[in-house]
C-alpha cells in the first residue's frame, strides 16, 4: 500500500541483476577461446557501475517548502529538512517527500480554474458537493474551502491511505452535519462566521481522533445561496426580512427617543407635586402656629387683639379697593364728603 504523491526511486539492486544478466549472456554468446588482448574488463566496468549507482542512489534533495521522510528497510528513520542530504544506497533508503511548508487547499462545490485579479472558477458538476439540506428542510447551494497544513509528515503519509481523500470526505461530512443542525436563514444570513468556527473545531477533533497528522489552518464559506429554481423567490422573502428588520429599528429609535422623554416629564410632575405638597404642609403649619400664637394674646387681651385684628385687615384690603365710602353707625348714611385739603383765601386754589 503506497501513500499519495510519494516519489519512490526504482529498485537499484533489480536493476543492476537485469544488468549483470545482459552482460553474461553477451559473454556466452561470444566464442569459447582463450582471453585475447583486446577483451574488454568487465570487473572494472561493473565496479564502476556499482560506484555511479551508489552515488546515484545515494544522493536526493529536499525542496524548500518539503519535509522528507526517511525510511530503512521499511522502519522509519528520522526526517530530511530542505537541501542535499546523503543516504544508504541501493535502497536501503527511501525517501517520501510532504509539502509541509505550503498551506494546502480543498474546494467543495466549485473548482478553481484561473487565478490573479479576477479568477476564474466553474461550479459545473460539483452540484453533489454543494447541495446541503438545513435543519428545516431547506435545500442550499453552499460551496466553501478548507485550508490545512501537513503538521506530521509521516503520520500523513502513512497512517492512511488516502489522506487527501479522507479529508474531504470528513470535511464534507461536517459540513452537512453542521448546516443540517440549523435553520436557512442562520445558513443564509446571519450565522455564517459562527458556522465555520463551529466546523472548523469539529473538523480538527475528528481528525485528530484519525491521527493523520494534519492542522486545519480554516474553514470559509465561498458562497451560500438558495439553489437556482427558488432563488428570485428567496430574495423576494430576504428583501421581506430585511423591511421587517428595518421598521423594527425604526420603531426601537422612536421607542428609545419617546420612551425616556415621558419618563423625564412624568418625573419632573411627580416633583413638582412633591414640591406642592410640602408647600402646603408647610404653609398649613405655619398658620396653624400664627394662630395658636394668636390664640394665645387673644386670652390675654381680647378687646385689644380684636382692634389689632380689625386694623391689620384693613390695611389689607383697603389698598386694594377703587372707592371707599365711609358709613356712620349712627344714622347708617354716608357721611359727606371731608376736605382732604384746605382751599386758600379768596377761593383761588
Amino acid at each position: 500500500m503506497s501513500p499519495p504523491d510519494r516519489q519512490q526511486p526504482g529498485n537499484p539492486v533489480e536493476e543492476l541483476l537485469r544488468l549483470l544478466a545482459r552482460l553474461r549472456g553477451r559473454q556466452a554468446a561470444g566464442p569459447r577461446t582463450g582471453p585475447s588482448p583486446g577483451r574488454r574488463p568487465w570487473p572494472a566496468i561493473l565496479i564502476g557501475l556499482l560506484v555511479i549507482l551508489a552515488l546515484f542512489t545515494s544522493l536526493y534533495k529536499i525542496d524548500t517548502e518539503e519535509t522528507g521522510v526517511l525510511l530503512r528497510f521499511g522502519e522509519f528513520a528520522g526526517y530530511a529538512e530542505p537541501g542535499l542530504h546523503l543516504k544508504l544506497p541501493f535502497g536501503i533508503d527511501r525517501v517520501y517527500r510532504a509539502a509541509t511548508g505550503r498551506v494546502n487547499k480543498e474546494e467543495f462545490g466549485f473548482r478553481t480554474l484561473q487565478t490573479g485579479v479576477r479568477s476564474t472558477y466553474a461550479k459545473k458538476g460539483y452540484e453533489d458537493e454543494s447541495l446541503t439540506l438545513t435543519g428545516d428542510l431547506n435545500v442550499t447551494d453552499v460551496e466553501w474551502i478548507v485550508q490545512y497544513r501537513i503538521a506530521d509528515p509521516f503520520k500523513f503519509l502513512f497512517h492512511i491511505h488516502d489522506p487527501v481523500e479522507a479529508i474531504r470526505d470528513l470535511a464534507e461530512a461536517m459540513v452537512r452535519k453542521v448546516i443540517g443542525s440549523s435553520n436557512v436563514n442562520e445558513v443564509l444570513t446571519t450565522d455564517r462566521a459562527m458556522l465555520s468556527t463551529l466546523i472548523e473545531k469539529d473538523l480538527q477533533v475528528l481528525l485528530d481522533q484519525y491521527d493523520i497528522g494534519v492542522r486545519i489552518v480554516t474553514v470559509k464559506f465561498q458562497d451560500v445561496t438558495p439553489p437556482n429554481p427558488v432563488k428570485n423567490a428567496f430574495n423576494e422573502v430576504n428583501e421581506a426580512e430585511q423591511q421587517k428588520e428595518s421598521l423594527i429599528f425604526q420603531a426601537r429609535e422612536q421607542y428609545n427617543k419617546e420612551v425616556p422623554k415621558a419618563r423625564g416629564v412624568a418625573r419632573r410632575t411627580i416633583l413638582e407635586a412633591e414640591g406642592y405638597a410640602l408647600e402646603r404642609i408647610n404653609q398649613a403649619r405655619g398658620e396653624s402656629s400664627r394662630f395658636s400664637a394668636l390664640l394665645a394674646e387673644y386670652r390675654k387681651a381680647p378687646e385689644v387683639t380684636k382692634q389689632r385684628l380689625y386694623l391689620e385687615t384693613m390695611e389689607e384690603i383697603l389698598p386694594k379697593l377703587k372707592e371707599i365710602y365711609v358709613m356712620d353707625r349712627k344714622t347708617g348714611g354716608a357721611l359727606p364728603l371731608l376736605p382732604l385739603r384746605g382751599e386758600p383765601k379768596g377761593g383761588q386754589p
